[in-house]
C-alpha cells in the first residue's frame, strides 16, 4: 500500500480549547489512525519563540498540548509525534534553505508584511520596528519542517497557504541548483468544510480574542463559561434560529446527526437559553469526561508524556538525518573520506 505522508504542526503558546479540537486535533488524530496515511506531528515549539519569550509558558503550553493530543487517542504506534526542537536537523536544514532563498520572497510574507502596515499606520520611522529574524524569516523554518520529512500534504488554514508555496518554492529552488531530486514538494489541504467555531463573543474562538473554552477545564468552571456564551433577548417559547448561535454551533459540532436535530427542533418550539445551556454544558461535560481524566493523570506524569516524546523524535531522526547527510553532500559539506 502506498502511503500519502501528512504532517501537521502545532505551535505551543497556549492552552487547547474547542475550536482547536473541532477545526484540527480531532481530524488529525482520526488520520494517524488510518493505515493509508503516513502522519507526522510535531510541536512547533521553535516557532513559538518567535512570538512569546516566557518560557514558563511556552513549558506549559508544550506539557498541556502533547498531554491533550495523548488523553485523545493519537495513536503514537502508527503516527510520529515529535517535538522540533528535538530533531537538531530542522534548525541546519533551516538555513541551507535561507541560502537558496530570495529576500524579496520572504519581503511578501503575510506575517511580516502586517508588521510592516501597523508600523506604518502607527506612524513609525522604522518599518521593520519590533520585526524579529525569526518573524522574517519564520517561512523558512516552516518550509524546513515540511521539507524535512517529505511531506505529500500539509493541512492548512488559507491563510497558511503562502507558506505552503514557499516551501513548494524553496524546495523547488534547492533540486533545481543541486539538479537532483532532494525535496518533495508539498501540497496544501484546505478543507473548507472544517468547523470554525465561535467563542464566548460569537467572534471566532481564539486566544487573541480570550473568548475559549479550553478543552480540559474542570466541570464547574466549564459550566460557568458555556454559561457566559452571548445569546440574543428571546424569551422562552419565542422561536429561535439556531443557524445564527453560538450555542448551537458548539453542541452540532460534538452532537450526532440525529441530537443534532432534536436541539435544532427544540430552538424552533422556544427552547429557553438557560436550558439550553444546560443541555450544552451537559452533553460536553459527558463527552469529555474520560479524555479529561487522562489528560490530567498524564500531566501528574511528564515523564510517561517525555518517553512518548523521545521515541518519537527517535522515529523522526531515522529520516531527518539520512537526508541531511544527502544533503550536505550535494552542496559541498559532505566528509572527505
Amino acid at each position: 500500500m502506498t502511503k500519502t505522508r501528512v504532517l501537521t504542526g502545532i505551535t505551543t503558546t497556549g492552552t487547547p480549547h474547542l475550536g482547536n479540537y473541532v477545526g484540527a486535533i480531532k481530524p488529525a488524530i482520526e488520520a494517524s489512525q488510518r493505515p493509508d496515511v503516513d502522519s507526522f506531528y510535531f510541536l512547533a515549539d521553535l516557532h513559538a519563540l518567535i512570538k512569546c519569550q516566557d518560557p514558563k509558558r511556552v513549558q506549559q503550553s508544550r506539557l498541556e498540548i502533547a498531554a491533550t493530543w495523548l488523553a485523545l487517542g493519537l495513536d503514537t504506534d502508527n503516527a510520529v509525534f515529535y517535538r522540533q526542537s528535538d530533531i537538531p536537523e530542522i534548525p541546519e536544514l533551516t538555513w541551507m534553505l535561507s541560502c537558496v532563498c530570495a529576500k524579496g520572497l520572504m519581503n511578501r510574507a503575510h506575517a511580516y508584511k502586517a508588521a510592516v502596515a501597523e508600523n506604518e499606520e502607527l506612524g513609525h520611522q522604522d518599518m521593520d520596528k519590533g520585526v524579529s529574524m525569526g518573524l522574517f524569516g519564520y517561512p523558512v523554518l516552516m518550509a524546513a519542517d515540511i521539507l524535512m520529512f517529505n511531506a505529500n500534504k500539509v493541512p492548512v488554514g488559507r491563510d497558511q497557504i503562502q507558506h505552503i508555496e514557499m516551501a513548494r518554492d524553496m524546495g523547488g529552488r534547492f533540486n533545481h541548483l543541486y539538479k537532483g531530486q532532494y525535496f518533495t514538494l508539498p501540497e496544501a489541504v484546505v478543507d473548507d468544510k472544517m468547523e470554525v467555531l465561535n467563542g464566548l463573543d460569537g467572534r471566532k474562538m481564539s486566544k487573541s480574542y480570550n473568548n475559549t473554552i479550553p478543552l480540559f477545564v474542570s466541570e464547574k468552571k466549564l459550566q460557568k463559561l458555556v454559561r457566559k456564551i452571548k445569546t440574543n433577548s428571546l424569551e422562552p417559547g419565542e422561536p429561535k434560529d439556531p443557524d445564527s448561535c453560538t450555542l448551537f454551533q458548539i453542541f452540532s459540532a460534538f452532537a450526532s446527526a440525529e441530537e443534532t436535530a432534536t436541539m435544532r427542533a427544540d430552538y424552533e418550539n422556544g427552547i429557553g437559553w438557560g436550558e439550553a445551556k444546560d443541555r450544552v454544558f451537559e452533553y460536553l461535560n459527558a463527552h469529555l469526561r474520560e479524555p479529561r481524566e487522562r489528560y490530567n493523570a498524564l500531566l501528574e506524569d511528564p515523564g510517561h508524556i517525555e518517553n512518548v516524546l523521545k521515541q518519537g523524535a527517535e522515529k523522526a531522526r531515522a529520516e531527518a538525518q539520512p537526508l541531511m547527510e544527502r544533503v550536505r553532500e550535494v552542496a559541498g559539506l559532505g566528509r572527505f573520506v
